[in-house]
């Protein structure tokens, strides 16, 4: 499988990632050995970049991750900082749309130390002690709304200067943002530069809004894009039908409308809307890397089957 540079380090990725949302139990539990089943599905495929959360699962994802890789070279990995774990206080059935997920609370921190303890927390369930990719996760007002300009303080007043730290120590390879939107993305490139930046959602079949500002200024500054997100949330997948989910709630009468019409246009040139929308980002100039995500083995391979179409 091709692979591409990480901004300017030295950190190499596949261009198809698996994300592991879902072997954190999202939407549905998930058995451990389903998700060992995917996770070897997707490294028999030739997928050697990885990319997980603290927040999948509440470290359930980083668990299952960790134990798979175990033994295991030639692989890249990213996991995300700005939450912090700790044991839960009273049991947790469902946090966050994840069923069962592993028994801790949470709390967000943005700060250098909390950065750090969230790192070293993942180092532990990870089972490793370098990480090649590290995502601050889901700062911006799309997650914490008017209680975002707190995070970002204490992003840009200390976190941020602990990032550079642990990459000039080795510890990471390289650090940005994973995030659901752009504007957060420029103020935080505005303080100082990125690697990279996994954006969910804004570079799709559906939504090329990032292409406006946010690519531009990647291009320029030497930022890697890793897209997640690619399906919207699902409707990509599914088609505008009764029920499907647009940015991880009901689609809306207009998104269902455009939805309806690049359908029709994929239809006329001799393919499913899913396979189109995999295709745009796979192609996609500013795409460093895709992530591919889910439990189900058959779905990943029809996805990566997809994938196996001409280039454009």
């Amino acid at each position: 499988m091709k692979t591409n540079r990480i901004g300017q380090t030295g950190v190499q990725v596949t261009e198809i990632a698996f994300g592991c949302a879902s072997i954190g139990n999202l939407y549905r539990e998930v058995a451990d050995d389903d998700a060992r089943q995917v996770l070897q599905a997707a490294w028999d495929a030739g997928i050697r970049y990885f990319d997980t959360a603290p927040h999948y699962g509440r470290g359930l994802s980083e668990q299952r991750l960790g134990r798979f890789l175990a033994g295991r070279q030639g692989f890249a990995l990213s996991t995300k900082v700005g939450r912090v774990l700790s044991p839960a206080i009273a049991p947790i059935r469902e946090a966050d749309s994840y069923v069962r997920p592993a028994q801790n609370d949470v709390r967000y921190d943005y700060s250098g130390d909390g950065i750090e303890e969230s790192f070293e927390q993942s180092l532990e369930r990870l089972g490793v002690r370098h990480v090649e990719i590290v995502y601050v996760h889901d700062l911006g007002p799309y997650t914490h709304g008017a209680d975002n300009d707190r995070h970002l303080q204490a992003f840009l007043g200390s976190g941020y200067e602990r990032l550079v730290r642990l990459k000039e120590a080795g510890r990471i390879g390289a650090f940005g943002l994973g995030v659901n939107e752009s504007e957060i993305c420029l103020r935080v490139m505005d303080h100082g530069p990125l690697d990279a930046i996994l954006l969910a959602g804004r570079l799709t079949l559906l939504d090329r809004s990032a292409e406006t500002a946010l690519v531009p200024r990647c291009r320029a500054a030497g930022t890697s894009l890793v897209l997640g997100g690619i399906f919207n949330s699902g409707i990509l997948a599914t088609g505008p039908v009764p029920g499907a989910t647009y940015d991880y709630g009901p689609a809306p009468q207009q998104v269902l409308d455009r939805v309806a019409e690049l359908q029709d246009q994929a239809a006329a040139q001799g393919m499913p809307l899913a396979t189109a929308a995999l295709r745009f980002a796979r192609d996609h100039p500013a795409a460093t890397a895709v992530l591919l995500g889910t439990a189900n083995p058959a779905t990943l391979r029809r996805n990566l089957e997809a994938l196996r179409q001409p280039r454009s």
